[in-house]
């Protein structure tokens, strides 16, 4: 069993340091202007970023641009970043962080802009990790920041300065936008994508969307019939000082999954939970010279809904195929459990009910058109009896699990 999870350790190890190395085709535009084709690392940015790693060729070595360097830099049909200098306000949205001024306060930098919508009006983002900020220019003129700042208007009420509003309405009319339309403007990317997609419509003019096309499905639900080969042992350090090995058993077990897929990294990360119902039920005798008849036997009934919390990293092959990893957190409800001992004289004794302690579990696997899975999966020793000190009895699992995606 422990060689099972150093061989499993070492593959999630392995996996994730492999899945981080994706290039995919785009371009950089130097100081000179030059636009040089290459091989762009996609960390899928939360971030602005003032660097970038990129290839010349498949087979070329890796080097890093900055924003010294390079003006622009894209990748084809995914994002694109521009480097300008702007004022921009800073200010948190964080409540620790608000003041009483309604003003921005604005500083000059050269940052990466990433562009949202491109054409006749061009909406940028810049995020800090800390707060959203938007900038706009129409017809190529000078960038500017759309204004929109939370503030304290008394100690314990928050205000927002909503200016952003009032710049979209005087640079950014026409006739299929309404004064309502601006009025009910959020200062989020969704609901300003679709203000400037729109302005562009109305004035005939080509553009890009850029917004992140994430993908669709953020759940999936899966129902995950497996294979289980589960020990266990038992041991009452009063009665009976040597353990009892119930063996190797293979049994069928079965779990529901519910995944929820993380918006960001490119879909590659993933929190998923599994109520999973499974069985164990042996039977196994030792020879024992401190009791009467010199012999003990032991029997084990144990059924659980075992509930893992587990974090899931996706490698993506090509459309249809993916690898995964994951490390799991096992939550356990049990159903019943009970250990009973025999001697050979007839008399019995057995341990009381009591708690399972949870334990972790480590798998990988493959997945098939976001339809079809096939994972195998260790999960670390579980202690059955936890509140009695004389009473230890030991759970361990490996399981091949088949899942079948519903939706």
């Amino acid at each position: 069993m422990k060689k099972h999870l150093l061989l499993l350790l070492i593959m999630f190890l392995g996996f994730n340091a492999y899945s981080q190395i994706i290039f995919e085709k785009g371009y950089y535009v130097d100081n000179s202007g030059q636009k040089i084709d290459c091989l762009i690392k996609n960390v899928d940015w939360r971030s602005n970023p003032t660097t970038f790693e990129y290839k010349l060729s498949e087979d070329g070595e890796l080097e890093i641009a900055s924003i010294n360097s390079i003006k622009e830099f894209s990748i084809y049909n995914n994002i694109k970043y521009i480097r300008r200098t702007v004022k921009i306000d800073k200010s948190s949205t964080k409540l620790d962080d608000l003041n009483t001024d309604k003003n921005p306060v604005f500083v000059e930098e050269q940052l990466f802009l990433n562009v949202l919508v491109e054409g006749k009006a061009n909406l940028y983002l810049y995020d800090n990790g800390n707060a959203l900020k938007f900038f706009y220019s129409v017809d190529n003129a000078n960038l500017e920041q759309l204004v929109y700042k939370k503030y304290l208007s008394s100690i314990d009420k928050i205000a927002q300065n909503n200016h952003f509003r009032q710049q979209l309405w005087n640079d950014l009319q026409c006739s299929s936008i309404e004064i309502t339309d601006v009025r009910n403007l959020q200062y989020r990317e969704k609901d300003l994508v679709k203000f400037f997609t729109e302005y562009n419509k109305c004035n005939n003019s080509s553009y890009i969307n850029y917004e992140k096309k994430t993908k669709q499905d953020l759940f999936n639900l899966s129902i995950r019939p497996r294979l289980n080969n589960t020990s266990a042992s038992s041991q009452n350090y009063i009665s009976n000082p040597k353990k009892i090995d119930f063996g190797n058993k293979l049994g069928f077990g079965i779990g529901l999954e519910a995944e929820f897929i993380l918006p960001y990294n490119r879909n590659k990360w993933a929190i998923a939970i599994e109520p999973t119902y499974q069985s164990f039920s042996s039977e196994n005798s030792i020879d024992v010279t401190q009791i009467y008849g010199g012999k003990l036997y032991g029997k084990i009934e144990y059924s659980s809904i075992e509930v893992p919390l587990s974090l899931r990293h996706y490698l993506f092959l090509n459309d249809k195929s993916k690898l995964f990893a994951n490390l799991s957190y096992v939550f356990n409800i049990t159903l019943n459990k009970s250990f009973e001992y025999t001697r050979a004289d007839g008399a019995r004794f057995g341990s009381a009910e009591d708690r399972s302690r949870g334990n972790f579990g480590i798998g990988a696997g493959y997945k098939f058109m976001n339809k079809y899975s096939l994972e195998v999966r260790l999960q670390t020793n579980r202690q059955l009896l936890s509140k009695y000190s004389f009473w230890q009895a030991d759970y361990n699992s490996f399981s091949v699990i088949i899942g079948y995606t519903i939706f």
